[in-house]
């Protein structure tokens, strides 16, 4: 089993919190599909003859792809890996693409899920987020894909900025529930360095995030939910019974998979590999046949980090053999402790070999994970 993840690094706006990488010029992309392919043929080798069970294509925007540009991409992964025929294969895509026309160009290509960047119903929001959709195109894409036959697809939305009053948040969560979205993709604003957004609140153009706000839309979004029949599978993730993404899960199983664009990276459960987060060199690599990338080694310890932080994060919880196997003496020691607080704190709970989050606790993951890191 292993997963395939290509990165299309183009998008028609810049989104102000956004630090993924990107580009809102499309100068280079028949240029980079080009060499993408390239890059396919080039590092066939690399999950080892695994079925791959599934395709994400991320971004950026690849709802900018054409019909022809993307079945060239799948088409070629098909050649070169064994794809399981069942295989989960995913779009990112913007609601402004997702005309009638446009689902139907999707669907033949081989895509069987969509992952869309909806955000928020409300104009006002989108435009602070500066967003290239509005609500009504939001609302009238979900209307197209159901219509379209496209039964599994995600949508995402944000909580905790400025501009969300609690009431705005409840209307957005039913709305979507209106639709019966059989997955969803809820995160809390974050500021990265080097975002508008970030620009914006250091020079008072605009509001820091409130943590409290965040907090409380958080437990509102889980508490809602999980009263509709979602399962809360991850800390950011919401699926109806059946619908869970497959490839994201993958990645939280510690499951082999390879990146392939700028910045895509790969993992083999031995190494990590990043391709350079530049559109330009990553084309000038590939045309002399070279794959333009950095690679870490990872430690014993890494792993066992990665793993603590991934499978924290899920429902199923993480494996306390699992990490007793793994230490010494005296990390045991310590490591049991902050079980043991944790638990005291009601942040976890133990179910038989499980360390599970409690609600309080997914609260605090990312502090909760660090501190059980060795």
């Amino acid at each position: 089993m292993a997963g395939i993840y290509i990165h299309i690094p183009f998008c028609r706006k810049a989104c102000h919190y956004c630090d993924f990488h990107f580009s809102t010029s499309l100068t280079y992309k028949n240029e980079l599909i080009l060499n993408l392919l390239k890059e396919i043929d080039l590092r066939s080798d690399y999950l080892a003859g695994e079925s791959v069970d599934t395709i994400y294509i991320g971004g950026g925007t690849p709802s900018l792809l054409s019909e022809t540009e993307l079945s060239s991409l799948l088409e070629r992964i098909h050649q070169r890996f064994t794809v399981h025929p069942l295989a989960e294969c995913t779009l990112e895509a913007n609601p402004d693409d997702l005309d009638k026309k446009k689902i139907s160009e999707i669907k033949r290509s081989g895509v069987n899920r969509l992952s869309i960047g909806i955000q928020s119903f409300f104009d006002e929001d989108l435009l602070y987020m500066n967003r290239s959709h509005n609500g009504q195109e939001a609302a009238n894409c979900i209307a197209n894909i159901q219509e379209g036959g496209i039964d599994n697809f995600s949508i995402d939305l944000i909580f905790g900025y400025p501009l969300l009053t609690n009431e705005k948040w409840e209307q957005n969560i039913q709305k979507a529930l209106s639709f019966n979205v059989p997955h969803l993709s809820c995160y809390a604003m974050t500021v990265e360095p080097k975002t508008a957004l970030a620009s914006f609140i250091a020079n008072q153009k605009a509001l820091p995030m409130n943590q409290e706000q965040s907090a409380f839309q958080f437990e509102y979004l889980m508490k809602i939910l999980e009263g509709n029949g979602y399962e809360h599978y991850e800390i950011s993730n919401y699926a109806k019974p059946g619908k869970r993404a497959i490839h994201n899960s993958n990645y939280w199983k510690g499951v082999s998979y390879l990146g392939l664009g700028p910045s895509a990276h790969s993992f083999n459960g031995e190494s990590r590999q990043w391709n350079v987060a530049n559109n330009a060199q990553y084309i000038k690599a590939l045309s002399e046949n070279r794959i333009p990338f950095e690679q870490e080694i990872l430690t014993t310890n890494q792993k066992l980090n990665e793993r603590i932080l991934t499978t924290l994060r899920t429902s199923e919880g993480l494996s306390y053999t699992y990490v007793v196997n793994q230490l010494l003496k005296d990390e045991l020691e310590e490591w049991t402790r902050h079980i043991s607080n944790f638990e005291h704190e009601g942040m976890i709970v133990k179910l038989d070999d499980q360390i599970i989050l409690t609600k309080k606790g997914k609260l605090f993951a990312d502090h909760i994970a660090g501190e059980l890191f060795v």
